[in-house]
């Protein structure tokens, strides 16, 4: 079942009347600060892999294993 665009605007209408433009809008604040959140945690994820992994690479040879080679 699908909803047609009158069947959509009506159901917008209601829920306008019935929470109050300043609620919805809060609402989608709100949401907005989320996503923003999550879009932060996961580059922060990226940076803290990428900066493990470069750690990992690192040259850990002693220094006078260094010599012999």
């Amino acid at each position: 079942m699908s909803l047609g665009p009158w069947q959509v605007l009506l159901i917008a209408i209601v829920v306008l009347v019935l929470f109050g433009r300043g609620k919805i809008a809060s609402l989608m604040g709100e949401v907005g600060k989320g996503i923003t959140s999550f879009k932060r945690g996961v580059e922060e994820g990226k940076q803290e892999i990428e900066e493990q992994a470069a750690d990992a690479a690192k040259d850990v040879t002693p220094e006078e294993d260094k010599d012999k080679a």
